[in-house]
């Protein structure tokens, strides 16, 4: 699973599907990209065309059987478009969980995710920040 989030921090998307099975699944989803490999391969290839110095680091990492799930922060600069937000050159930062399945040759098979971006959108400037609670 580390090797995952390092080899999208280099920007190597092509080692980061080596990792992903053919018939790979991903339950979390983003609006316009398939649930497929090819679909999350072109997600990433899109995240990193919007934050290009972005780089994803594990909190804490569990593992359990054939599932690992890990606590992430993603920090980047905003510097292309995001789900038609256009760039606004903000760092952002913020919180997501993963979960990996891996299928017995290694590869990644199925993936659910959560990310926070109400954060994130808030840090871009599209959702007002709301008062400390």
């Amino acid at each position: 699973m580390r090797r995952t989030y390092e080899l999208i921090n280099a920007g190597d998307i092509a080692g980061f599907g080596d990792l992903v099975a053919d018939d790979f699944i991903e339950h979390q989803g983003a609006p316009g990209f398939p649930a497929t490999k090819e679909g999350t391969l072109d997600f990433f290839r899109a995240l990193l065309g919007a934050f290009p110095d972005m780089s994803m680091s594990v909190e804490d990492l569990v593992a359990d059987g054939d599932k690992t799930v890990a606590r992430v922060t993603v920090a980047g600069t905003h510097r292309g478009s995001f789900m038609g937000i256009p760039p606004t050159g903000a760092s952002v930062d913020m919180q997501l969980i993963d979960i990996m399945r891996f299928d017995e040759a290694g590869r990644v098979c199925e993936h659910w995710g959560v990310a926070d971006m109400l954060s994130l959108m808030q840090q871009l400037g599209v959702v007002p920040a709301g008062a400390p609670a």
